[in-house]
């Protein structure tokens, strides 16, 4: 009884370090000198569309399509979806000078109906290059030139630097936020692509040749739609690429009701995936022998930070009161050097790309923030949000 227990503990802790070693892995790979980027083809950049999808977003979509309207040439377009919408997002997008369409559809509700729909609308004059860019964001300038020009080149989707900041004032629990979406969304993707691995999309910043987009289906509501979308493309042979060189910035809400909201929706999001769609992209990625996808299904498996901390607390906590009373050694310690190499990624990551940023006593919160989070993880398992919400903004 004693050894299999022992060994349900051993295979609980090794399964809990894979996620660890692929975060440390990547940590280490982005804290390389970056390689010196290929200088960009010369000539007219090849036009594209901007697609903005936007559900009530009245107060933010004028200083979204001010950062976008500066960088487009003759024969570009920029497309808001108002998707659903109960304000005044298209009257404000079409004065801005957008181009506008509206969708009303009460039944199926998410971003990748918004997508679709603008898809589709454009199919009548299809632009070289798609790029979507979220209603609540800032584009970068020059990041519409450099996403094309790099779509183009590579010929595969290629996804910007996409970071969340934390607003003036905010208190830790954000800080703590804005540091673990620079992990996720600048440190990761850079150290896989050290190797000549892809990123997952983002869900802003993202540019597509308009060919590529023919075979993807973009009519859903899933939490994460963003994520699943550059899975499937990986596996039909097409695996985004990261330009970290073009900058697309948002802002966290400060309502904790809007806080909650965005954190649900993608974490429950990323979780279901995880659980649903990781034995099958590892199954495809064996079949096919795509080593792309097997390291998009790698940087997969990476949960959520708060998660990953929450798990290997507890995962010591009960390894080591094994080793107390029945002396199962090798779990325990199994478990402490996936906790201490977590914490040398940690470390590692606010080294090298967020000192500047987030002062390190922001750390010393995260376990706090981590233990904050119980109620959103126990939620997944108890009722697992499954429909597409819009997080509610500070001046709803």
């Amino acid at each position: 009884m004693i050894s299999v227990l022992g060994g349900l503990l051993g295979m609980l802790a090794l399964i809990a370090l894979v996620p660890v070693l692929v975060l440390l892995l990547q940590v280490v790979l982005a804290c390389l000198p970056a390689p010196r980027q290929r200088p960009m083809a010369g000539g007219a950049r090849p036009p594209v569309a901007v697609l903005v999808p936007a559900h009530d977003e009245a107060s933010i979509i004028a200083t979204t399509l001010a950062s976008i309207t500066p960088q487009l040439l003759p024969g570009d377009r920029v497309l808001v979806v108002a998707d659903n919408c109960t304000d005044d997002t298209a009257r404000l997008a079409g004065v801005a000078g957008a181009e506008v369409v509206e969708r009303q559809d009460a039944r199926l509700r998410g971003k990748g109906y918004a997508l679709d729909f603008g898809l589709r609308h454009l199919a009548s004059q299809a632009p070289d290059v798609m790029i979507v860019v979220d209603a609540d964001c800032v584009v970068g300038e020059g990041a519409i030139e450099r996403l094309a020009r790099r779509c183009v080149e590579a010929g595969r989707p290629v996804q910007g630097l996409y970071l969340m900041r934390a607003p003036a004032g905010a208190g830790a629990k954000v800080q703590v936020a804005e540091f673990a979406w620079r992990v996720k969304n600048l440190v990761r993707p850079r150290g896989w692509a050290r190797l000549g691995l892809p990123c997952q999309l983002m869900g802003a910043g993202m540019a597509f040749r308009w060919q590529d987009l023919a075979g993807v289906d973009l009519a859903n509501g899933h939490l994460v739609e963003d994520i699943k979308l550059g899975l499937d493309l990986c596996q039909q042979g097409k695996p985004p690429l990261f330009c970290p060189e073009a900058l697309v910035t948002s802002q966290f809400p400060v309502s904790q009701q809007g806080l909650n909201s965005q954190r649900t929706r993608w974490e429950h999001g990323h979780l279901g995936l995880i659980l649903a769609d990781a034995p099958r992209r590892a199954m495809a990625a064996v079949q096919q022998r795509n080593g792309a996808l097997a390291a998009l299904t790698l940087d997969l498996l990476v949960p959520p930070l708060a998660l990953l901390v929450l798990a290997l607390l507890g995962l010591n906590l009960l390894t080591w009161l094994a080793y107390a009373v029945l002396g199962l050694a090798t779990p325990a310690w199994l478990a402490l050097w996936a906790l201490v190499l977590l914490a040398l990624a940690v470390g590692l990551a606010w080294l090298r790309f967020c000192r500047e940023v987030i002062p390190f006593s922001v750390l010393l919160y995260a376990p706090f923030y981590a233990a904050r989070k119980i109620p959103l993880y126990l939620g997944f398992l108890i009722k697992r949000q499954v429909e597409w919400v819009r997080s509610k903004r500070d001046d709803d």
